[in-house]
């Protein structure tokens, strides 16, 4: 029997254009396959700039997490032919259809449900699923397609590792702001506002009036929004054509390339060939600023003793929530804690706050905080810093000279990034800046003005957390402080 009711399934892997020609072709093709058949297409979906063949990580229905080709629309087309409400599937090609082996199985699964089977068909021919044959063959082409995408992907990644190394644009995704997209040559009036940008962050611009100056602190800069707000008024083009936020005011300046180096998968990996628009000293400082801004700010709303609390049972750090009696702090099940620690939040904060002010009031106590607070720890990681960023482009340059193996590269390079993550992570440390903030006048009246966030950098400083033990029944509802026992400094 002939489908009356089928789906038209089209779908293209990249669509750089944006105007959807491919599976426009693929759509007018299936149609005068549908008429030549008396198919009836009920339906037509739609998968453009779609892949299928690369995975994500998602959670199934069971709560558990696993590789998977992210289909709306393809899962969408299996759920009807399952359900009845579609009864056949016309395709313009088997890879278009499938390119990964699970895929083609819950197809597979849906048609063999029915007897007789649900009809299943292609354009150019390659997709049958009528015979036990038709399904063999079929799982063969999607295997061999399937090898055939992860040896581009392989290919792919290589080819920009090596542009990488050499320091070369990658090529492909939206033009950077600051850089022409062929050649990455540097565009003159954007990179201006890029310069300004990092002034504006560092509080050393020349373009403020005396009014505008004296609002703004030296020591935070200016606002990202505050510069988003007035680069849209001065209608200062994005590389896009959105208006400026906060966010990309951040996101373009952050940039390595913006520094003339080269980036990789998030991490430096040596020099560009292209000019520097922000000498790579002073975009450092920009870096270690907006880091320092984060740190203080994304936690103002959430619990001041997260990441301070842990667990006497199993070890985790125990999570800010909302139980049956109020905000509290648990070990958090469904982030893989066992769930038998709890603590009222308004009796543990209270007991850690009066115990911080104890201390604070102690002289000697105070002298670590001084020493904490100095500078000394951070310039010795930025020496440190440096020191490895130029063994990385030592070594980038051997591996492009081919003068060691890529296996050696990367063996050394993961040394190499373990001590630069180490060293970045003292470098932006908020910690240093608050103490001195904290150490300036009256400490237990500044230890009251602090943040959620900053008030957890000087316990930190302190101590490096507390374990919270079970709950005493003896003591009914009321706290026990000895629930908090001080974790030890390894």
């Amino acid at each position: 029997m002939k489908p009356r009711a089928a789906i038209l399934l089209v779908r293209i892997s990249d669509d750089k254009a944006g105007d959807a020609a491919g599976v426009g072709r693929q759509e007018d093709d299936g149609r005068t396959l549908a008429d030549r058949l008396g198919w009836t297409i009920a339906e037509v979906i739609v998968e453009n700039d779609t892949s299928a063949y690369k995975r994500r990580k998602v959670r199934l229905p069971d709560g558990t997490t696993a590789l998977r080709t992210v289909r709306p629309g393809f899962r969408s087309a299996l759920d009807k032919l399952a359900s009845g409400e579609r009864d056949g599937l016309l395709a313009w090609d088997l890879d278009r259809t499938a390119r990964d082996p699970r895929d083609l199985e819950d197809l597979i699964d849906i048609v063999e449900s029915r007897n007789p089977r649900i009809p299943v068909t292609s354009v150019t021919g390659s997709l049958r699923l009528d015979t036990d044959g038709d399904i063999t063959m079929a799982r063969v082409l999607v295997a061999v397609a399937n090898k055939s995408s992860r040896d581009t992907a392989r290919r792919v990644a290589r080819k920009h590792e090596a542009l990488a190394a050499e320091g070369k644009p990658g090529g492909g995704g939206f033009r950077g702001y600051g850089f022409t997209a062929e050649g990455h040559e540097v565009v003159e009036d954007e990179a201006k506002v890029l310069r300004e940008i990092g002034a504006r962050i560092l509080g050393d611009w020349d373009g403020w009036t005396d009014e505008q100056r004296g609002r703004i602190d030296p020591e935070l800069g200016e606002s990202l929004h505050s510069i988003a707000e007035d680069l849209n008024y001065r209608e200062v083009p994005t590389a896009t054509g959105v208006p400026w936020s906060g966010r990309s005011v951040g996101s373009v300046v952050s940039k390595a390339s913006v520094a003339g180096l080269r980036s990789h998968k998030g991490e430096v990996v040596g020099p560009a060939v292209w000019d520097a628009i922000v000498p790579k000293d002073r975009w450092e400082e920009i870096c270690l600023r907006l880091a320092q801004r984060a740190g203080t700010t994304d936690l103002t709303l959430q619990r001041w003793l997260n990441g301070v609390l842990r667990c006497s049972k199993c070890g985790r750090m125990l999570e800010g929530s909302h139980g049956n009696g109020g905000p509290r702090y648990w070990c958090a099940t469904p982030r893989g804690g066992c769930g038998k620690i709890a603590v009222k939040a308004s009796f543990v904060e209270d007991e850690v706050e009066r115990q911080v002010l104890d201390l604070l009031s102690r002289p000697k106590v105070l002298h670590r905080l001084q020493r904490v607070a100095t500078t000394e720890v951070s310039e010795a990681a930025r020496q440190e810093l440096a020191e490895d960023e130029e063994q990385l482009k030592e070594l980038a340059r051997m591996w492009a000279k081919r003068e060691i193996t890529f296996a050696e590269y990367r063996e050394a390079r993961s040394l190499i990034d373990e001590r630069v993550k180490a060293s970045r992570a003292l470098v932006v440390s908020a910690t240093p800046r608050i103490l001195r903030g904290l150490l300036a006048g009256d400490v237990q009246a500044s230890w009251k003005r602090l943040t959620p966030a900053d008030k957890r950098e000087v316990i930190l400083a302190l101590i490096p957390g507390y374990d919270v033990l079970p709950h005493d029944r003896r003591y009914g509802n009321k706290f026990n402080p000895d629930r908090l026992a001080p974790i030890k400094s390894k």
